[in-house]
């Protein structure tokens, strides 16, 4: 169904090609999986794939890339798109309309697909992806989340013989996740539907995979099966480094697999305490930051925010979690000041007293809670980081530099590198650095690791626990339940604008089939969060049985 003959792609002033003599083909009714690390040509890849590279993005091609027999040198996107749909990393960008319903349609008009059958298709993408009863919704009113499953579903009513799919469950919740991926794969398994997927977070879609293109960052590609390939990756899914650790041969790929292989090293590890992923910040040292009373948000008479009460301290990290569309990102706003409110108070301790956010000008709003976005790029609107970084030290009236906090979050960024040229991580770093210029004690973070690989989530992580190290309350709203069980020390669980659980991550993410990691569910009921604690009670329990 695809194949890629000897394909180089190179882009003019790139150091190297961004693909480097490229040779695999993918089976008609095969979903194949695309890892790698940031920026190493995961996204040309997918892009040669409907053409989009080389016709829209620039650059050359050299050799043959074919899609149900079509070369792509001769079949510019628009001929490709009654064959290929593609669905990119940001759904926003994709939109054409104004309604769900309307963009379910969109692609079908422009195929002149019968008005009956564009009805029936419509019907059962609202189904299949649970958007029914947002039918009517504007795009615009929805969430991260709601957007993403409608950006999948336009792309489905066409019933395209291939689908190209970046990052697309980096915006959802777990249980919204794996209904997409059920979807997807019901299209694969039922319809013979050929899935070229890039995504970061494996732990979710490699036991989904029948093959793995594993790109290594020198432009070539390896491809294989899952386990053969994930065996020596760099990149991996905690299951598979926690079969690695235990030594697991086959390598299990998903959690049923890994507990029937767990037993003996559940035994192992019985009788042992794992150290905390983080340590408990000292009561003497736990002063209170923020108070929230009371917190509700309403648009157009629906209740986002039910009347919260939130307390955050001083070297907390809290993880925010919950379903798409169940307040996180409004009460961020709402606590940042920025939001609109109907209702309840915040107070921010300061040197003259607690003050609330939202009844001071947004310049000092900024010196007591800084939030970054859902999306970074929505704060960069200069045409160079340096008049991004200025501009921050010219408005924080402080004396921190946003170019020394840069340095320190993402060393090696060129002062005069557009904003939007920079890589997903690069634009966090940035807006975190401005926001950081106006010294904030409370930091809030809106799904800060979607478009990440594992190993900027690690760099994340140290950079959140330097924050919390500097005194700072910090706040991340996630979906990435992995990110959650390693970064933070609390839990705050929102459902329907609601706080149904709030405590500490261990207790609060083990109880919960939907938010528990990959290692708490195969070594359950042990209390292991990461693969780290694991690995490092096999290295204790090893040392202690070589002693005399």
């Amino acid at each position: 169904m695809i194949a890629f003959d000897q394909v180089t792609v190179q882009y003019e002033d790139a150091a190297g090609p961004a693909l480097r003599d490229v040779d695999l083909t993918v089976e008609e009714g095969e979903l194949c999986l695309v890892v790698g690390h940031t920026g190493v040509g995961k996204s040309t890849l997918l892009g040669a794939v409907n053409g989009l590279v080389p016709h829209f993005t620039g650059g050359t091609l050299y050799g043959r890339v074919t899609v149900d027999g079509r070369d792509t040198a001769d079949h510019p996107p628009r001929e490709l798109a009654d064959v290929v749909g593609v669905v990119g990393q940001d759904p926003i960008d994709g939109f054409v309309t104004d309604t769900v319903e309307e963009e379910l349609a969109y692609a079908m008009e422009q195929l002149a697909i019968s008005p009956a059958t564009m009805r029936k298709r419509v019907e059962e993408t609202l189904d299949l992806l649970g958007l029914a009863g947002l039918r009517h919704r504007a795009l615009h009113e929805l969430s991260g989340g709601q957007q993403q499953r409608v950006a999948i579903g336009s792309v489905l009513t066409a019933h395209p013989r291939v689908l190209v799919l970046d990052e697309p469950t980096s915006a959802l919740d777990p249980t919204a996740a794996e209904e997409v991926l059920a979807a997807v794969t019901r299209l694969v398994h039922d319809l013979g539907v050929t899935v070229l997927m890039a995504e970061h977070r494996l732990e979710r879609v490699v036991q989904y995979a029948d093959r793995v293109i594993h790109l290594p960052g020198d432009g070539h590609a390896r491809i294989g099966s899952p386990a053969e390939i994930l065996r020596t990756s760099a990149i991996a899914p905690p299951i598979v480094e926690l079969g690695r650790a235990a030594e697991w041969s086959p390598l299990p790929l998903s959690v049923r697999d890994a507990r029937r292989a767990a037993a003996p090293l559940r035994a192992k590890l019985a009788d042992r305490s794992p150290a905390p992923v983080r340590p408990p910040v000292p009561d003497g040292e736990r002063a209170r930051l923020l108070t929230a009373r009371g917190m509700t948000v309403t648009y157009r008479g629906v209740a986002a925010v039910r009347a919260v009460d939130l307390d955050l301290h001083a070297g907390e990290v809290t993880a925010l979690m919950g379903r798409n569309g169940s307040g996180k990102s409004s009460l961020l706003w709402a606590l940042q000041g920025s939001g609109p409110r109907r209702a309840g108070s915040v107070r921010v301790a300061g040197e003259t007293g607690a003050t609330d956010p939202h009844a001071v000008p947004p310049a000092q709003a900024r010196r007591l809670v800084g939030l970054v976005p859902q999306t970074p790029a929505d704060l960069l609107y200069l045409e160079s980081v340096k008049q991004e970084l200025d501009q921050a030290d010219a408005e924080s009236g402080t004396e921190v530099k946003a170019r020394a906090l840069l340095d320190r979050l993402a060393p090696g960024i060129d002062d005069a590198t557009h904003p939007r040229d920079l890589s997903e991580g690069q634009k966090l770093a940035l807006v975190l650095a401005i926001q950081l210029s106006a010294a904030p004690r409370i930091v809030l973070l809106d799904e800060p690791t979607r478009g990440l690989d594992y190993r900027a989530k690690t760099a994340l992580i140290g950079i959140v626990d330097a924050l919390a190290a500097e005194g700072r309350a910090v706040v991340i709203s996630t979906h990435d339940v992995e990110f959650a069980a390693r970064a933070a020390d609390r839990v705050v669980v929102m459902a329907e604008g609601d706080v149904v659980a709030d405590g500490p991550t261990t207790e609060v993410i083990v109880s919960s089939p939907t938010f528990a990691p990959q290692t708490a569910k195969i070594l359950a009921p042990l209390p292991y969060l990461t693969v780290r604690q694991v690995a490092r009670e096999l290295a204790t329990a090893e040392d202690e049985g070589t002693r005399p």
